[in-house]
């Protein structure tokens, strides 16, 4: 009887253990997610700035509650679908709101329509890296420019023109083009870097180091433009990218030609 009785209780406990979740990892997913929120109540204030710094916070702490999680050794399918649907608030509904209100409410249908294929295509790109996640050979390489790089796009767009003071209608059509750039480019099949292979735990020469705190003291000295213009060059680099291996393909395919003539 008492063999049963711990049995049994062994057995409930265990059924509470796998009906927990992970507390380290899913408090970096709350973080970002309560940083997307916050983007957006900021920028219904007409605070733009901290609606747009907000983004970026979301973007350091979902890069961390990843790592964070294999490291740990705590990952798990909730904090999978739970950061998932963090990352569609803080990239996805976030950025469309901030810059819908910051530039484009001003435009009447064209201006919700442009927020909407941004915030479309971020849904379409977290769907599509979620059903392909297994299937991915080179991890180098993510498909289409990632949600969190692309709110970083509009989010410094945003914070520059607010530095500077720039009206959002004033920039308007700009604003519309970023957006559907953005959206637009997030569901397309430009090939984007995305430094999984980097391994934290292996020894770097003492020049990494040097460039990592010459990085912080760069984007110290003026954080919009540093932090605009990178996820910029970044978002260009797939069609960088792209249009080297259509150069690379055409050269080789002239040389073989030539080398059926001769």
């Amino acid at each position: 009887m008492l063999e049963y009785h711990h049995r049994k209780t062994e057995s409930r406990h265990t059924r509470m253990r796998d009906r927990g979740i992970y507390l380290l990892p899913n408090l970096f997913t709350t973080g970002a997610l309560f940083a997307g929120f916050y983007a957006v109540v900021q920028a219904m204030n007409g605070r733009f700035e901290h609606a747009a710094v907000a983004i970026f916070i979301a973007m350091v702490l979902d890069g961390l509650d990843g790592r964070v999680a294999r490291l740990t050794h705590t990952q798990s399918a909730f904090g999978a679908e739970y950061d998932s649907l963090s990352d569609m608030v803080s990239f996805g509904v976030a950025p469309a709101l901030v810059i819908y209100e910051f530039a484009l409410q001003g435009m009447g249908k064209l201006g919700w329509i442009a927020a909407f294929v941004y915030c479309a295509g971020a849904a379409l790109r977290l769907a599509r890296f979620n059903t392909q996640i297994d299937l991915v050979t080179d991890k180098r390489f993510f498909q289409g420019l990632p949600s969190p790089s692309a709110a970083a796009l509009i989010a410094g767009f945003v914070w520059v023109m607010v530095e500077y003071g720039v009206a959002g209608e004033d920039v308007r059509w700009l604003a519309a083009f970023i957006a559907l750039f953005g959206g637009l480019t997030m569901v397309s099949n430009f090939r984007y870097y995305s430094g999984k292979e980097i391994n934290l735990r292996k020894s770097v020469p003492f020049f990494v180091i040097l460039l990592i705190v010459l990085a912080f003291i760069l984007i110290s000295t003026s954080p919009p433009e540093v932090l605009f213009g990178v996820f910029l060059l970044y978002g260009l680099s797939g069609y960088g990218y792209a249009a080297w291996l259509l150069w690379q393909r055409r050269k080789a395919s002239a040389a073989g030609l030539q080398g059926d003539e001769k």
